[in-house]
């Protein structure tokens, strides 16, 4: 059976919505693929509420809301006219083995990037990106790092596993080039005098301009290879109640996708949506907000091709 018979040349919300957007459930990197979706069910390294394992789940159902619509507003094309999309499936390791799942993690997306594809990666609690980051690193070298998020993720002294240190160990390994990284949205306590990131806080973000926003990440990350990573939290908990660290005074769900529109063209070479916790969603608000940020992504890169 092909996967279209499978999945439905027309199906648009209620069959077979086990892959995001109806996409091919695939692992085959073949020429005729642009783009993967991962999905990455982890969430043993949380420091409040847990539940992002079912992140990628919650996201590929949502998704199913926006599989009507052939052609995304406000661009003039269907996506699969300029990038063809599959969806890898979820990385699996064993309970309480996190050393598997960072080896996995890097094992799978070192096999999608290295083969030349995009990877747009599900969460799963943030500390998913730091393997992720170690895999695009061995593709593309140091890269700039464009973090939307109500938290830095750059605290000092945890050694193990932590969805708060990641940026603090990435620098240091060499992934990622602090003077070339920032941050959009953050609204909790850092390290303001040594903090080696450009922030665009959380009430700056909302007092200025989508134009103004997109021109300062322009500036930073200049032309080096981009990676882009979003924790849901970055979205105020009026449109992202569904996560384990909801902190208020968060940019609006509009806004994010306006920024992430004006990113056209920049050498972005992957990409992830981390934190959503469906369990502490209502309506699938957060779920319907990561997988339709998660799609304007997708046209974006496409856009830029």
């Amino acid at each position: 059976m092909s996967n279209e018979d499978l999945m439905g040349k027309n199906s648009d919300t209620y069959a077979n919505i086990f892959t995001f957007m109806g996409y091919p459930l695939s692992r085959e990197l073949n020429d005729d693929v642009d783009a993967v979706v991962m999905g990455v069910p982890y969430d043993l390294a949380v420091s409040a509420r847990p539940g992002t394992r079912y992140g990628p789940t919650g996201i590929r159902q949502a998704s199913s809301q926006l599989r009507w619509e052939h052609k995304r507003w406000p661009y003039t094309f269907e996506l699969a006219e300029k990038l063809k999309v599959i969806d890898y499936g979820d990385i699996s390791f064993d309970l309480g083995k996190h050393d598997q799942m960072v080896d996995n993690v890097i094992s799978h997306a070192t096999k999608v990037l290295s083969a030349g594809k995009m990877l747009l990666t599900f969460g799963g609690d943030h500390f998913v990106t730091l393997p992720l980051l170690r895999a695009a690193h061995k593709q593309y070298g140091k890269m700039a790092l464009l973090h939307f998020d109500a938290h830095t993720d750059n605290e000092t002294g945890f050694e193990g596993h932590y969805h708060g240190s990641m940026f603090h160990h990435a620098p240091i390994e060499g992934l990622i080039d602090s003077d070339k990284t920032i941050q959009v949205g953050i609204r909790t306590e850092y390290e303001y005098d040594t903090h080696p990131f450009e922030v665009l806080n959380g009430s700056w973000a909302n007092d200025h301009s989508v134009d103004e926003i997109v021109e300062r990440i322009r500036q930073r990350v200049g032309e080096l290879p981009i990676y882009l990573s979003l924790d849901i939290d970055c979205l105020d908990p009026a449109y992202a109640p569904g996560t384990g660290t909801p902190v208020a005074g968060g940019l609006t769900s509009d806004k994010v996708l306006q920024i992430i529109r004006g990113l056209k063209g920049l050498n972005i070479v992957a990409m992830d949506v981390m934190e959503v916790a469906p369990a502490y969603d209502h309506a699938d608000i957060t779920s319907l907000a990561a997988a339709t940020i998660s799609l304007e992504m997708l046209y974006m890169i496409a856009a830029s091709k």
